[in-house]
């Protein structure tokens, strides 16, 4: 079954589609004319503010979406949670799309014929600037594509495209520019961001951790505070739905076979490359390091202890531009050539082939899972483990964190556990990235409230931590009034206290032992240099803080980086105020979503 429907992939997609036609023709009522008896829904699968959407522009956007999923993950199966992801990405950017077209309609913005012009011989469309046509060294060349644009080469259709593509970006542009034209921050507000980036503090201080403090048993718990809590916080005890099930795994592991055939091809490589072959031309063709390939397998200058071990040892070992013979790393097989060397630093480049299945392996894996998936029809998952000498383990299933250690995530194997299947049923065989699973279901409990009897372990786990607290801040208190009659190091050195301090940090840093934006590194810029605290709690920890020493900002450097500095701190507030017009466009907008509708009735066909 799974080798059958690895090689019917395109055969199983044009079922798909065929559904989609028959679907057209008897619940939409299509005539013999070809046009619909409801022509105006037009194969409507929702509307937003009254504006229909058709399933042929969120088909477009969602096989777009789904050609870069795999695109980007290379013979990674899609799962049914990944196609929801898509589906539901693709909705998303449909609906977003159409409501910005509606209020770009609604404030009459336009692009003018200068305004087309003038974008169209200096802001060509960024999709242009990869094409060696227009480029220089390497590098994009305005005045080429300039040139192209007066030249004949430039005909009325790329003219109409490029004119199409202005008319839509332009009003787009003027749209943001409105709505982000209030973000201005003012010279009070962009100094005391200066300021969190660039004042530092340097501290000492105590830490009293209520669980070291505080004697295990020196606080309880009694059954009847605990069900008086249970009581009271009721609601708290939401559990999710559970699943227990055994399973067994295919791991996707290439064999001794799949190995010698990486190094047989890295050999061959290198041959090419000595035989005369461009070094860079191999990369950008063969390599499977797609960023170092797109540059000729350049990695460009590194320094020792930047590569894994076995990689910067021949880097280090090769002599100047010889192309090494494969070298061995996780990552796969390597050619390396050492462009420059000093005693700590190389450039470098590289061909990297991966240690992947062969054809006759993933036949051979296919041929198992096929053979797993016929045993699990008519035998338990152990014992369909046993026959191929797989293991058998169980596991709990989450819906919201579908996960098996050993597998990864397991979204179809969780779909079926929870929707489809009833105990002692086994699933079919399911694939992800790195392996094939089979799932048998023991047992399930739907979501609902934890009984005081479960969720009494976690009450009273809460309700000592509390009273720890409570007991630790009594002694943090005592510690206070002592370090007041005396100092932080007397009282630290009479009660056995550890003395901390820090290098000088920001109001935006994360300090060991401290964190990062709580009230202890408040604490820190609150006080003067010599000064004391009280006691401060932060993240569960109290703390007496002493302040070392504090540095001033620099006006006159922050005078100087002003207006470079605004610029950076606008993009975050002009994403902001995007960020809300967007989501009050949505709130405000009445969408109609017709996709579980007609999803249905595709089932039923």
């Amino acid at each position: 079954m799974m080798r059958t429907l690895r090689e019917n992939t395109k055969v199983i997609m044009l079922i798909t589609a065929l559904a989609f036609v028959g679907l057209m023709v008897f619940e939409w009522g299509m005539d013999l004319s070809g046009m619909s008896s409801a022509e105006a829904r037009g194969g409507e699968i929702g509307r937003i503010n009254g504006e229909s959407i058709s399933y042929e522009e969120y088909n477009a956007i969602q096989r777009r979406l789904y050609e870069q999923y795999q695109a980007s993950r290379p013979g990674e199966p899609v799962t049914s949670a990944v196609d929801r992801e898509i589906e539901k990405a693709a909705w998303d950017e449909l609906v977003l799309d159409r409501l910005i077209r509606q209020e770009i309609r609604r404030r009459g913005l336009e692009a003018s014929e200068a305004e087309v012009r003038r974008a169209a011989r200096f802001m060509p469309p960024p999709e242009l600037f990869a094409s060696e046509l227009f480029q220089t060294d390497g590098q994009f060349d305005l005045a080429k594509y300039q040139q192209f644009l007066a030249s004949p080469a430039a005909d009325d259709g790329f003219l109409l495209q490029l004119e199409a593509y202005y008319r839509d970006i332009i009003p787009r542009e003027k749209l943001y520019a409105q709505v982000v034209s209030g973000s201005y921050i003012p010279d009070s507000e962009l100094w005391r961001r200066w300021r969190d980036q660039y004042e530092t503090a340097r501290v000492r201080y105590i830490a009293l951790d209520p669980a070291v403090i505080v004697p295990e048993g020196a606080v309880t718990v009694t059954d009847d505070e605990i069900a008086d809590f249970y009581r009271r916080h009721r609601n708290d005890f939401q559990r999710p739905a559970q699943a227990v099930v055994r399973y067994t795994v295919l791991e996707k592991t290439p064999t001794a076979a799949d190995t010698a055939a990486a190094r047989d091809r890295a050999l061959q490589l290198r041959q090419e490359i000595l035989a005369g072959a461009d070094f860079a031309e191999v990369a950008q063709r063969e390599s499977a390091d797609r960023m170092s390939a797109a540059m000729g397998g350049d990695l460009g200058t590194f320094g020792r202890g930047q590569m894994v071990p076995a990689f910067e040892e021949a880097v280090w070992s090769l002599p100047i531009d010889r192309v090494s013979e494969p070298v061995l790393t996780p990552f796969g097989y390597h050619l390396i050539q050492v462009r420059r060397r000093t005693g700590d630093e190389a450039e470098a480049r590289h061909i990297l082939i991966p240690i992947e299945l062969t054809e006759t392996t993933a036949d051979a894996l296919y041929a198992r899972a096929d053979s797993l998936e016929m045993l699990g029809l008519t035998r338990s998952v152990e014992e369909a483990a046993r026959e191929l000498g797989l293991e058998a383990r169980t596991a709990e299933l989450n819906p919201d964190l579908p996960f098996i250690a050993g597998i990864g995530a397991v979204d179809d194997g969780a779909e079926w556990a929870f929707e489809d299947a009833e105990p002692g049923e086994v699933s079919p065989v399911f694939e992800t990235q790195s392996a094939f699973y089979m799932l048998e279901l023991i047992q399930s409990t739907p979501a609902g409230v934890l009984s005081l009897e479960e969720a009494t372990p976690g009450i009273r786990a809460r309700m000592l931590v509390n009273r720890r607290l409570e007991r630790a801040r009594q002694t943090g208190r005592e510690i206070v009034d002592e370090i007041r009659r005396s100092s932080l190091e007397q009282v630290a050195e009479a009660r056995g206290l550890e003395l901390h301090e820090t290098e000088p940090f920001t109001r935006v840093s994360f300090v060991p032992g401290l964190g990062q934006a709580n009230a202890a590194i408040g604490t820190a810029f609150g006080l003067e240099p010599g000064q004391t605290s009280g006691l401060v709690e932060a993240d569960g920890m109290l703390y007496v803080i002493q302040v070392i020493e504090r540095t001033e900002p620099d006006r006159k450097e922050f005078e100087a980086q002003k207006d470079a500095f605004r610029a950076r701190m606008s993009v975050g507030l002009e994403q902001s105020h995007w960020s809300r017009f967007v989501a009050a466009l949505q709130q405000k907008a009445k969408i109609v979503d017709r996709r579980e509708e007609l999803r249905r009735l595709v089932e039923e066909i």
